[in-house]
């Protein structure tokens, strides 16, 4: 009886678009949380390129598994924009690994949280959407809370700043490149590009020394593979959230995340922020969020 009761309940859950957009990104917005925590407890020793090419064996691995598995075109159809949106997320993903591993995890992931800011800008050309003034005014209120926390938080190195603010351009980018392959490719297929790409562009930058890959020891191993499924289950069900739904709202569930990081900081790491740099915080994703919230809708001759 229980068993139906829960069936029940999942069916209704996920037989709703709405709901079923909310659920994805929930579970996308705790995979992320937790890989982030991952990547914190494996500290500096392994750099971030490795980081991202073991990452990208463990996705490679699960995502031809479920391609071979449903049968699809592991190569899938939009190719151009597939490419695209597997290079723009390397990029993204490598800055953001570096200053999750050389920043405060709270404040590594309020900086790459503006990249809904740059989604916007790049839809005003990518996907056609129409920036309004007030809109400007919002953008503006969340760069001054980057300005806040870089001047009044002493554990804010430049360089990682300007980091964290180029993982927020390129993952702008790679929202927009999902928005194009909303009705031509398999959630899946979208994800695998990223491994497709990452996995010999970070071998080549160990084989050839550009970037000093060590062997990992011990509990790194765990986890590095740890690290691997969980973006892959964050990944995937983020993208199935973003073509699921085209809910204004459901983009700011992301920020759900810096709720656990904030606890993370706090209750593990012991990392504690002045109320000038809280503000800060709170001025980037107050911003971000009336932008969403007051979002113009799109014509219905959009596309």
């Amino acid at each position: 009886m229980n068993f139906d009761f829960a069936k029940n309940y999942r069916d209704r859950l996920l037989g709703n678009p709405k709901s079923r957009g909310v659920t994805f990104m929930l579970i996308s917005v705790i995979g992320f949380a937790l890989m982030n925590l991952v990547v914190k407890f494996l500290g500096n020793r392994i750099p971030a390129p490795e980081l991202v090419f073991f990452r990208s064996v463990v996705s490679l691995g699960l995502s031809l598994w479920y391609i071979t598995r449903r049968k699809l075109k592991p190569l899938g159809n939009n190719r151009k924009w597939l490419v695209l949106r597997g290079v723009f997320g390397v990029t993204a993903l490598t800055s953001f690994f570096y200053t999750l591993q050389h920043l405060p995890l709270s404040a590594a992931i309020v900086i790459q949280y503006l990249s809904p800011i740059f989604t916007a800008l790049f839809a005003t050309w990518l996907l056609k959407e129409v920036v309004k003034g007030y809109q400007w005014l919002f953008f503006v209120i969340s760069f001054a809370g980057i300005a806040l926390i870089r001047g009044f938080e002493e554990t804010i190195d430049t360089t990682y700043l300007i980091l964290g603010i180029v993982s927020s351009v390129f993952a702008g980018l790679a929202y927009n490149a999902i928005g194009k392959l909303a009705k031509t490719d398999d959630p899946v297929v979208v994800v695998f590009y990223f491994p497709l790409i990452a996995t010999p562009i970070m071998a080549l930058l160990g084989l050839t020394g550009i970037v000093d890959f060590v062997m990992p020891i011990g509990r790194e191993w765990l986890l590095l593979l740890l690290m691997g499924v969980l973006t892959q289950i964050a990944q995937v069900y983020m993208t199935k959230a973003f073509q699921s739904s085209s809910l204004s709202g459901l983009a700011g569930m992301k920020y759900l995340g810096i709720i656990f990081a904030l606890s993370f900081d706090y209750f593990i790491f012991g990392v504690t922020y002045g109320w000038i740099t809280i503000a800060g915080m709170g001025l980037v994703i107050g911003g971000v969020l009336l932008n969403l919230f007051f979002k113009p809708r799109k014509s219905p001759k959009a596309s």
